[in-house]
């Protein structure tokens, strides 16, 4: 599976942006996906999972209510949906997605096989 991140950009607090993420690979359809985040000076951090069917999804407690994730497997495509964006919000955003098929949503960076390059979003004050 390979993946591409796009959708990043420089926003003010309270607006909104939509990251993409678009794969290759016969298996995205049964695979669980991620989007983490690492901001500047910080580790990188989970922001939010969706299940192989998107029927399932969990979320890092200071982006819930704010953030949405999706997935369109037909267009095998993963989106993550950010709105009332906060200038902590700035930092590298990564999506990934599991080897194993059919398996859980974690949190655990490591437990991703594959991952997209990082696409920048900014939030200025």
């Amino acid at each position: 599976v390979q993946l591409q991140a796009s959708g990043g950009g420089l926003v003010q607090a309270g607006d909104s942006l939509r990251l993409s993420c678009a794969a290759s690979g016969p298996t995205f359809s049964i695979t669980p996906l991620g989007w983490f985040r690492q901001g500047p000076g910080k580790e990188r951090e989970f922001v939010a999972g969706i299940s192989w069917s998107g029927g399932y999804t969990y979320y890092t407690h200071s982006v819930k209510g704010r953030f949405t994730i999706s997935r369109d497997n037909a267009k095998k495509t993963v989106y993550l949906q950010m709105n009332s964006l906060k200038p902590e919000d700035t930092a590298f955003y990564y999506c990934a997605a599991r080897a194993s098929s059919f398996s859980e949503i974690t949190t655990r960076d490591y437990e991703y096989d594959y991952w997209g390059q990082g696409t920048l979003v900014t939030v200025s004050s």
